[in-house]
């Protein structure tokens, strides 16, 4: 199950995470975000030993989006060690998320 994560607890669930974290920064009109959404649930899911898979919506965390850049949604990023090493945008295959995830693990 993916995790609602704001500027509060975005450190201690993201940075400081030991485990790979998929962050999709989404907005609750945005088509393509419902899209993908059972997707990732799935994704969280099958990789739960070591993924976590966190939801930031961009409306209510403006200052994430900003500080990460955020210019299309969905917008998938995934931290490993606390950096940000690999992303995609939009919404995306099962496949295409499997793939960012299991190169980056």
């Amino acid at each position: 199950m993916a995790n609602d994560i704001n500027k509060d607890n975005f450190s201690s669930e993201v940075l400081e995470n030991d485990k790979l974290v998929l962050v999709d920064f989404w907005a609750e009109w945005c088509g393509p975000c419902k899209q993908i959404s059972p997707r990732l649930e799935e994704l969280a899911n099958k990789y739960s030993e070591n993924l976590t898979v966190c939801k930031v919506n961009v409306d209510e965390n403006r200052e994430l989006a900003i500080e990460y850049n955020i210019r299309s949604i969905p917008a998938l990023i995934i931290f490993k060690s606390g950096e940000m090493v690999d992303s995609l945008i939009g919404a995306v295959s099962l496949e295409e998320l499997e793939d960012l995830v299991t190169r980056n693990l």
